[in-house]
């Protein structure tokens, strides 16, 4: 669980108990520790944040220039459709 997801959480509206209710691994303290840590330091929180979101910015242009990674990633995708369809063909 990452500080990201709850603040992105947190500033999507939900309240703590539902945060803590997503994410099972969480107590309802430690996501009200975190809420609060959050509100209490919200400026270099959210340069914390936009940092992070940088990085992971950057990261992924980086992983998808390289090369073969488009044909990789069509691959997965088409693997992941079929997977779908095959279960939804399973349901009736």
């Amino acid at each position: 669980m990452t500080l990201e997801t709850v603040v992105g959480a947190f500033e999507s509206g939900e309240s703590a108990e539902e945060i803590a209710a997503g994410y099972p691994a969480l107590s309802l303290a430690d996501v009200y520790d975190t809420i609060a840590y959050y509100l209490r330091h919200r400026n270099e929180m959210r340069a914390y944040l936009a940092g992070r979101q940088a990085e992971s910015s950057s990261i992924r242009r980086e992983i998808e220039s390289r090369r073969g990674y488009s044909d990789l990633r069509e691959r997965l995708l088409e693997r992941a459709r079929k997977g779908s369809d095959a279960r939804k063909g399973s349901i009736h």
